[in-house]
């Protein structure tokens, strides 16, 4: 058993929802949907270069399940994997509610005065056919980009973190204004966690970027072949 992996992907997952969501929680309506999708991106290359190397930097049931589907990992990996990001969500979104809540009357740069931690949840006027759509198209795409970037015989090397981080960041520029943009079970398990009335959507993001990660290996495995160098 590789702890060193494990540990790299709870940390990695920490901060995954600690800062990218918290740019949403402390500075969404000062920054915009663009600029917290900016923040997903930025945050997401950081530790491609940093614990990339280790493990892979999923960070991202969903990418850990695309992995599987694509023979890169086994199943108890996978489920280490999964295990490993969902504790480091619930401790990055417990920091976050944490902080949030040391000074309740305090803006924090616009925060909302509910302090959803950037839960998960349907905006005004989604559906949840709408919001499922959305979760399995940006998934594919996410997905899709990571397993090219990352594949041995077509990749791109030490540029890989930066088409993985610039993917998230576009994703989740077009999601927000639907659900909030999950594209990852365990981002969206973590503020659920500390903001309960957010698991009523939470089937949406789960499901969603299961499907859109299965779709993503398939079609990656259908145009790999003409690509080998």
């Amino acid at each position: 058993m590789n702890l060193k992996k494990y540990l790299a992907e709870a940390i990695g997952t920490m901060f995954l929802v600690l800062l990218a969501c918290g740019s949403a929680v402390l500075a969404g309506p000062s920054i915009g949907g663009y600029g917290v999708g900016v923040c997903f991106g930025l945050v997401l290359i950081c530790l491609c270069y940093c614990i990339g190397n280790i493990s892979g930097c999923h960070v991202n049931p969903a990418v850990s399940f695309g992995m599987w589907v694509s023979g890169r990992m086994d199943a108890k990996e996978m489920i280490m994997y999964w295990i490993s990001q969902f504790i480091g969500a619930a401790i990055g979104a417990g920091f976050l509610f944490w902080f949030v809540n040391m000074a309740p009357e305090f803006n924090f740069g616009g925060v909302t005065g509910d302090n959803n931690l950037a839960t998960n949840v349907l905006q005004p006027g989604a559906t949840s056919g709408m919001a499922l759509l959305c979760e399995a198209l940006l998934t594919f795409f996410f997905v899709f980009i990571i397993l090219g970037a990352t594949d041995e015989n077509h990749g791109f090397g030490k540029f890989a973190g930066l088409a993985i981080g610039i993917a998230l960041g576009l994703v989740n520029i077009v999601g927000i204004p639907v659900d909030n943009c999950s594209v990852n079970p365990a981002r969206s398990f973590g503020p659920a966690l500390w903001s309960p009335g957010a698991f009523g959507d939470f089937w949406i993001m789960v499901v969603g970027p299961l499907v859109g990660a299965l779709i993503a290996a398939v079609a990656w495995k259908a145009v790999a072949p003409y690509l080998k160098k």
